[in-house]
């Protein structure tokens, strides 16, 4: 009976193994970041050079397996000993082992978020199916915020099927009844499009792209619609407060984009912890 060994754990222990198994997963994480975006201008330039007729020259294979973790520097590949999450890192003082380039700091850091989110929704919620949501979630929010942060992109190869899960984890009301949900999924990419249209036509500028419509979208069928507002309001409070400081703090010029899906990212989270107390706060105060 695993499940039932499992759920006899000590509730600090069992927080302790999810958030290792977090900080694990967390290292493919940072795989998914960086190979994702890599793999889509592939496929794109693919694409464009069929419809034109030209050839490509053969390139190395790349998926998310394939080929093995290396340095982009001197192309030093990544041995077990050097892709410890975190501490590897750390030892290694974040510069390769081999040419001694730089590594970003950002690797250690989605792993330890990965790593922390994990373990406090196993005392969140502890053992069941809303764990199983929680992480998933959780996970393919950090992903889609860092490509979204690097990229402006928010591939529908994550928010799509995002969208799909989180629908079928409220056909058996994990999260959220199943009418809340369908309405929360196309309430959330018509609040947007909507937005979106209204600030095209009045400024004759895209303000946002369809990928932010579909991880709202996405957002709604995990929490039905009744999160929508709150996660809306959190988010443009955050996009808000961390635009105003890029601008006046690092000099970043007002015409230079700023992507949207980190913020809805980060509201998502707090909607997933803490999404009904804010709720009835934020009903309260009106």
């Amino acid at each position: 009976m695993p499940g039932a060994l499992v759920a006899a754990l000590d509730p600090a222990f069992f927080a302790l193994l999810c958030g290792v198994c977090g900080l694990l997963v967390g290292s493919f994480l940072n795989v998914v970041i960086h190979r994702l975006p890599k793999m889509m201008d592939r496929d794109w330039r693919v694409h464009c050079a069929e419809l034109r007729g030209e050839d490509l020259p053969v390139q190395e294979p790349l998926s998310l397996a394939r080929p093995n973790s290396r340095c982009p520097a001197c192309g030093h590949a990544i041995r077990a000993l050097e892709n410890i999450p975190v501490l590897s890192w750390i030892f290694l003082r974040g510069r390769c082992s081999a040419c001694r380039a730089p590594i970003s700091p950002r690797y250690p850091l989605v792993e330890a978020i990965s790593g922390f989110v994990c373990a406090f929704a196993a005392w969140h919620f502890g053992y069941g199916w809303p764990l199983v949501g929680a992480m998933l979630l959780v996970w393919c929010l950090i992903v889609l915020a860092c490509i979204d942060f690097d990229t402006l992109l928010l591939p529908d190869s994550i928010t799509l099927p995002l969208l799909w899960t989180g629908l079928l984890f409220n056909l058996f009301g994990i999260f959220a009844d199943l009418q809340s949900a369908v309405i929360g999924a196309v309430s959330g990419y018509l609040s947007l499009w909507l937005v979106y249209w209204v600030f095209k036509l009045t400024t004759g500028k895209e303000g946002m792209g369809y990928g932010d419509f579909k991880l709202l979208a996405a957002l709604g069928a995990w929490f039905g619609w009744q999160m929508l507002p709150l996660t809306i309001l959190l988010s443009s409070l955050l996009g808000a407060v961390v635009g105003i400081a890029m601008i006046v703090g690092a000099k970043r010029g007002r015409s230079v984009p700023i992507p949207f899906g980190p913020y809805l990212a980060a509201a998502g989270a707090l909607a997933l912890f803490w999404g009904k107390p804010l709720t009835r706060a934020y009903v309260g105060l009106l």
